[in-house]
Parts: C-alpha cells; structure tokens; sequence
C-alpha cells in the first residue's frame, strides 16, 4: 500500500537550506538575539543600540556588520549616523517565536500569554518581571 503524498512538503533547494543555517548560525549569539529583539518595530543607531544591551559601540558595530551581510537588518545613513532595522517580518517572527518559545521552557505563565490577556508584568529588581 502506497502512502498519499501530497500532503509531503517538496524538499528544499540547497541554496535555500544553506541561508536558512546561516540565519540560524546568526542567532546562535546572545548580543545578535538582544540587538535584533531591540530592532523590532523600530529603527535604532549603532549607539541607542550599544545602550539598550550593554556593549561598546564597537562591539555592537561588529555585530551588526554580520547581521548585515547574512541580511537579517538594513542600514539607512542620515548625515554621520548609521540607523538599523531589521530587514523584513519574518526576522520579526522569528526572533519573537524564538524568544516567546524560551518564555515558556522557564515560566509556567509566561509574559507574553499574561501580556496577551491584559495583566500588565511588573519589573523586577533584576530587570526580569512579576505580575
């Protein structure tokens, strides 16, 4: 008896798959995850950045510089200063599931889903967050 496949996704194009590794080869960094987590929904230059995660400008430059050549944020030069946003939606997403995801793997009530339903988180001394 022969399974039905069309319900079988086709398989990937080797260049397709070998972007998709790098992207995640990206995020495989603690500073590239808090600098693009910053990123979304908004544009920030190279020092807002190095503020919001705690890193030296150059560090935070370094970064980026990656994060830019495998396309996962885009530049736009207003006189001196270099403003980054992420390059697309999907980056968005996937940041968000990725950090969402972790949310749950440490809180039985993670503060998305209590975010979601209107309990509003409060920080802690730890920077973290109670309800």
């Amino acid at each position: 008896m022969r399974a039905e496949s069309r319900d079988v996704r086709p398989v990937l194009p080797a260049e397709q798959v070998d972007l998709a590794v790098e992207t995640f080869r990206m995020l495989s960094d603690a500073t590239r995850i808090q600098l693009l987590w910053a990123l979304i929904g908004q544009e920030l230059s190279v020092n807002d950045l190095a503020a919001r995660v705690g890193k030296t400008p150059g560090s935070v430059s370094q970064h980026l510089a990656k994060l830019r050549m495998t396309r996962l944020v885009h530049t736009r030069r207003e006189g001196t200063q270099v403003f980054y946003r992420l390059e697309n939606d999907h980056i968005t997403q996937l940041i968000t599931d990725a950090v969402h995801n972790a949310d749950h793997l440490v809180s039985a009530s993670p503060d998305h889903h209590r975010a979601e339903a209107g309990v509003r988180a409060l920080p802690t001394a730890e920077g973290g967050a109670t309800r």
